[in-house]
């Protein structure tokens, strides 16, 4: 039984190397990311952001008869610029959940008004006992004992109430914000999140991974690409745009390496 389904194997293999052998490089059925680099799919196999296989064919023989080709040759395919577009694709995707992580990180509307109207009130009360502090002061000038330590009880009373908005308002610190998510923060390479608590064993791990690594090579790849190649991929803007190639800012694109969708700086 095993060396049926064996054979079978082979079979099968022995027909997709077959059919790949008849494909031309140039052949849309090729995948030009893998000729000219690395193929994104490759890159998440068994990771949270697995892309799940290529679709295209990945060709050893046609990537290494590209890469034996002459830099002439290789301009006039242009794989360089799909592939520079598959990267800036997925990179681009990235930072998107990035900066949508990251926003929920942020305080909530209602977070910040309590905040607000905690650090207020505390304000209002320390501006108070300095007022009660100063009534006393005058009140034993005076000779008015009994006045002055009514006025220190008041003052006592306010001291407590701080004390409970001051709680109020580190357990309101604690509990929204990236100090509420376990001073969490988010990786700009792969979009991850971070503890800042985590040992350094743990932020190996992260920096390490296959997820983080293989961000960080996209990233790196298309930061190689020369700028004049980046901006063939920018989406053009309308004649009527402002913001145009006659506007104060010139056309634009997303930010990251180079100014245009490379992403963020590998940290760690």
């Amino acid at each position: 039984m095993a060396a049926e389904q064996r054979k079978l194997l082979e079979q099968l293999m022995g027909a997709s190397t077959s059919r790949q052998a008849q494909v031309s490089m140039e052949d849309p059925k090729v995948c030009r990311s893998y000729i000219v680099g690395t193929c994104p799919h490759d890159l998440f196999t068994n990771t949270k952001q697995d892309f799940g296989p290529c679709s295209k064919i990945h060709s050893e023989g046609l990537k290494a008869e590209y890469e034996a080709m002459p830099q002439s040759e290789r301009q006039r395919l242009n794989f360089e610029y799909d592939y520079m577009r598959d990267l800036h694709k997925y990179i681009d995707d990235c930072n998107r959940r990035i900066d949508s992580a990251q926003k929920r990180l942020e305080k909530t509307p209602e977070e910040i008004r309590q905040t607000n109207d905690l650090l207020e009130a505390i304000a209002d009360i320390d501006e108070n006992i300095k007022c009660g502090i100063e009534e006393i002061e005058v009140f034993v000038r005076i000779g008015q004992v009994s006045l002055a330590m009514d006025e220190w009880y008041n003052l006592k009373v306010m001291a407590q109430t701080k004390a409970e908005k001051e709680r109020e308002l580190k357990a309101l610190s604690d509990t929204s914000g990236p100090s509420g998510h376990q001073k969490l923060q988010v990786c700009d390479v792969c979009g991850a999140y971070l503890s800042r608590l985590d040992n350094d064993r743990r932020l190996a791990d992260h920096f390490y991974g296959k997820m983080h690594l293989g961000y960080a090579q996209m990233r790196k790849a298309f930061e190689a690409f020369p700028r004049d190649m980046k901006q063939r991929i920018r989406p053009q803007p309308s004649a009527m745009d402002d913001d145009g190639p006659g506007g104060p800012r010139g056309p634009k694109g997303p930010r990251g390496y180079g100014g245009y969708g490379g992403g963020r700086r590998h940290r760690g």
